[in-house]
């Protein structure tokens, strides 16, 4: 039983993690998407997994960029969702993006001049 609960436990570790890194890819407007199947196959949890990926997955973008500066962009983004993740117990929503779905203005007002709200994301790591 003991045994069952550790096994649990990290299996939920990990995938927490993995949604982080999900959710780090999301914000910086990368189309990639970690199934657990990638994680585990790229022992991710390291900073290797995402230059490896990097390197065997992506590897278009390191002819534009350097792969330290990918990494640690992606590295950061990560950290401050699984924070954010941990602090709220909200699972991905604090680092969801919301460019998809335009809010609607309060109070009826006229959106004929209202322009759907702008995405933040760098675009120089657009894939």
């Amino acid at each position: 039983m003991l045994k069952a609960l550790l096994d649990n436990t990290t299996t939920d570790r990990a995938d927490q993690a993995r949604h982080a890194y999900n959710a780090a890819f999301e914000e910086l407007g990368l189309s990639w998407h970690w199934d657990a199947a990638t994680y585990v196959r790229l022992q991710a949890g390291s900073r290797d997994a995402v230059r490896t990926y990097l390197e065997t997955e992506q590897s278009h973008l390191l002819r534009a960029y350097e792969a330290d500066f990918l990494v640690e962009a992606i590295e950061a983004a990560r950290a401050r969702c699984h924070a954010s993740m941990a602090s709220n117990r909200a699972g991905m929503a604090p680092c969801a993006s919301w460019s998809g779905s335009a809010l609607a203005p309060a109070g009826g007002r006229n959106t004929q001049n209202s322009a759907p709200a702008q995405r933040y994301a760098p675009t120089a790591l657009q894939t």
